[in-house]
């Protein structure tokens, strides 16, 4: 039984009005009535607490698949607790499936319209409290961007992980096949090997399986307190993921009841802690974009350089995929990221005052957390994998307003090599597959930013496949589009301003000198200012893509990818 479950009878505080009232009761409201009976609900229904189920359940991907199911058990919780629930719907979109391809573009996109479309029906019907069920990438900060515009209480609850996928003796996820592929192309490996690894990295239901960016994000929903404790680690296959559910939906009830709204949790130190758990982690480089933009929603203000400053005095302290040994199973093994909370608590690194969608303290969620005696996957607090953490945000001539880097893994500090230049990601998969990116090379992909792709698109496909042709540990990628969480190497991505803007990516041409220097933030094209800026003077942006449509109508409205790629 989680924590806040013992629900005894609904008393709104202070006598509050419930919001959906305003659709549901009084005289004039009849035809409201009499069309929602239809449905099936009663007058009964209608005068408890509304809460709006938002389901991203789809049947494009393995991540979402088991939504449907779960919202089932979401509202036998929500009945039992006392409140009626009204299920909606919104979209969502593979990473995995459509990484590499002009489908890619879709993915941050649709971020930003996961949440309007979230926050629109839930303001359209007036619910009095709305639970989120989440799974793939973008779901899960979309989610989090509607329950802080809204401010009614909210809570999301994540599907869950796939299970490890296995083959000759070792687990598998799919950044295995992405980096199979590379292998392939460099003959390491033969067709039969490639088909017999796509056969078995994804057994199953659940978001992919290590810490890539849907479990970064379920990291973050729990430590900054809009996911309870203990629910977000439980694999989407398990059984228990049932009783989660279920528990959720009374926990929303009560968060109704208690009238704990998203904003009164997610404060700037709440924030601070959900910087400090990635950093723990290993997690996403997409956690700064993210938090960013639910820093926005929120209006607490938040700059791409605190990243930096949290990042330098948090330990690593997950042994966790990408670059580690463990996948997000393990973790649930190991007591779940309750127990990261707790090795965050215990070193001093967690604001341990901010409130969660339990009504407790994350202080006091965290102190109770079950660590299976023996685990390997978190480490101890005094003997951390890093003494710090995961992300490095760099500036520099070539950023100037910044860009990340994922640092597990990776033992260098340094880069120097010459510009490789393409304008979009096919290109330079091409070339890395032809062999023609050698060692010491810097790979430029620009024109792939928020604006210019449109749609900042991940590079897992091009990055995999450097890692998979054995030039991960003498190559560098740099872009202004994104990477997987499934990403590790000597990666570079978000870098602002982009090339549209004429940021200095603009500038590069073949060949060019690029310093990266993650010991100091730096990362600079190795020209004097005066010719950078004579470059970009004659730079002449290319002709849109789209110019009618949802993408469009993206680029009039998207933001630097340094203050989260907004749209508002």
């Amino acid at each position: 039984m989680w924590p806040g479950c013992d629900i005894l009878g609904l008393v709104m505080p202070e006598n509050k009005p419930l919001i959906s009232h305003t659709i549901t009761q009084g005289p004039r409201r009849a035809p409201a009535r009499a069309m929602l009976k239809a449905v099936g609900f009663t007058d009964d229904d209608l005068r408890k607490p509304n809460i709006g189920i938002a389901n991203t359940w789809i049947e494009t991907m393995p991540c979402n698949i088991r939504l449907r199911e779960l919202a089932e058990d979401v509202k036998r919780g929500i009945r039992d607790a006392g409140g009626t629930p009204m299920e909606y719907n919104t979209i969502a979109i593979s990473d995995g499936v459509t990484m590499g391809t002009e489908g890619m573009k879709a993915s941050l996109l649709s971020r930003d319209l996961i949440a309007d479309s979230m926050e629109l029906v839930a303001r359209g019907h007036m619910f009095d409290g709305i639970i989120c069920l989440t799974a793939c990438d973008k779901t899960n900060p979309g989610a989090a961007m509607a329950a802080l515009r809204l401010n009614i209480p909210s809570l999301v609850l994540y599907g869950g992980s796939i299970l490890p996928g296995h083959h000759k003796g070792k687990d598998l996820t799919v950044q295995e096949v992405f980096e199979a592929v590379g292998a392939h192309a460099a003959g390491k490996i033969d067709d039969a090997e490639l088909l017999a690894i796509e056969n078995a990295a994804c057994p199953g239901a659940g978001a992919c399986g290590g810490q890539f960016t849907a479990n970064t994000m379920a990291t973050i929903l729990e430590v900054i307190g809009l996911c309870p404790f203990g629910m977000a680690s439980v694999p989407q296959p398990d059984d228990r993921k049932k009783e989660v559910a279920y528990q959720a939906g009374r926990m929303i009830v009560e968060a109704v009841k208690k009238d704990i709204k998203p904003r009164d949790i997610c404060t700037k130190k709440a924030f601070e802690n959900a910087i400090a758990a990635v950093n723990a982690s290993g997690g996403s480089t997409n956690a700064v974009l993210h938090l960013l933009a639910m820093a926005h929603d929120a209006g607490v203000d938040l700059e791409i350089d605190e990243f930096r400053r949290i990042g330098e005095s948090t330990p690593l302290y997950c042994d966790l995929r990408p670059a580690g040994k463990y996948t997000a199973v393990d973790v649930d093994r190991a007591g779940g990221i309750p127990v990261i909370a707790k090795r965050l608590l215990d070193g001093g690194y967690l604001h341990k005052d901010c409130l969660t969608i339990t009504g407790r303290t994350i202080g006091e969620e965290a102190a109770d957390a079950k660590e299976t005696p023996g685990q390997q996957v978190i480490k101890p607090v005094n003997e951390p994998i890093k003494k710090s953490g995961g992300l490095v945000i760099l500036k520099g001539t070539l950023a100037p307003e910044g860009c990340v880097i994922k640092v597990t893994g990776i033992d260098r500090k340094i880069h120097q090599g010459p510009a490789r230049v393409f304008e979009r990601e096919e290109d330079a998969m091409d070339a890395v597959i032809a062999g023609r990116i050698k060692a010491g090379d810097v790979v430029v992909i620009r024109h792939e930013g928020p604006k210019g792709g449109p749609g900042m698109r991940e590079m897992l496909g091009v990055t995999g496949a450097i890692m998979g042709a054995g030039l991960g540990d003498s190559v560098a990628l740099l872009t202004d589009g994104r990477f997987s969480g499934a990403t590790r190497g000597f990666m570079i991505g978000h870098v602002a301003p982009e090339a549209v803007d004429r940021g200095p990516i603009a500038a590069v041409e073949e060949g060019d000198p690029i310093t990266i220097d993650i010991a100091n933030g730096k990362i600079d094209l190795d020209l004097p200012a005066e010719a950078i800026a004579a470059r970009l003077a004659k730079y002449v942006k290319p002709e849109p893509p789209y110019k009618r449509g949802v993408f469009a109508k993206y680029v009039a409205s998207v933001g630097s990818a340094a203050r989260g790629a907004v749209t508002d």
